[in-house]
């Protein structure tokens, strides 16, 4: 039963990536940057979406590092968005 779970969360997982794929292509509006941001977001949601009501299982509790990289990942890219808008003699 555990793997079952583990493994519906990885498929709404995936599944989130490919429509967020798809639809940003649809849209001509695809860089890894946006997908990457709009991957975070729905890793975020799967993740509470799916969380259990008790115990949390050994593989959930190690999800927490991987939220962590994904918000260092995240402020990265904010940073370098920010660092492209100012002017060249701020910074």
């Amino acid at each position: 039963m555990v793997s079952t779970r583990r493994e519906r969360f990885v498929h709404a997982h995936l599944a989130w990536m490919l429509a967020t794929f798809l639809l940003l292509t649809a849209l001509d509006a695809f860089s890894l940057e946006l997908l990457f941001v709009v991957s975070l977001i729905g890793f975020l949601v799967v993740v509470e979406l799916t969380a259990p009501f008790g115990v949390s299982p050994r593989w959930r509790r190690r999800l927490k590092w991987l939220i962590l990289l994904g918000l260092l990942g995240f402020a990265y890219v904010v940073v370098q968005r920010i660092l492209a808008i100012l002017p060249s003699g701020v910074f």
